[in-house]
């Protein structure tokens, strides 16, 4: 399940545009393979972020994982409820499982992301 009308990182980020804002979290694919997450880590709103940049941690119950920022730009919300219900990444990576909205710099950022088919070639790859 990979929806089309996101972009994504090789690092398994997803980024969904609505104007200049951008929602950022990890794909459906991600947290199966993380599996039980039990911790996220995630920056103070107002954060400067630089493309493929570190912006956080995840952890499950066997590993933790650096997450990477998807595009530039100010932390302007960050998802609270991860803080004390980490696993709703594990139930809903698209919707309640977001984990931060950043006012993007640079809009143009978005065309070296990956398109969902271009993504799922590379989760293929990955298995190969």
């Amino acid at each position: 399940m990979i929806p089309e009308n996101l972009k994504y990182m090789e690092s398994h980020e997803w980024a969904r545009q609505e104007d200049d804002i951008t929602t950022i979290g990890i794909s459906d694919y991600a947290q199966s393979e993380i599996q039980d997450i039990v911790y996220v880590e995630l920056p103070e709103v107002g954060t400067e972020l630089t493309q493929k940049t570190e912006f956080g941690v995840i952890e499950s119950v066997k590993a933790a994982f650096d997450l990477y920022a998807p595009v530039s730009g100010e932390v302007i919300a960050v998802n609270e409820s991860l803080l004390d219900a980490p696993e709703q990444v594990n139930e809903s990576p698209y919707d309640d499982g977001w984990m931060l909205k950043i006012r993007m710099t640079d809009s143009a950022e978005l065309d070296i992301l990956l398109d969902a088919d271009s993504y799922q070639v590379h989760i293929e790859a990955a298995h190969a």
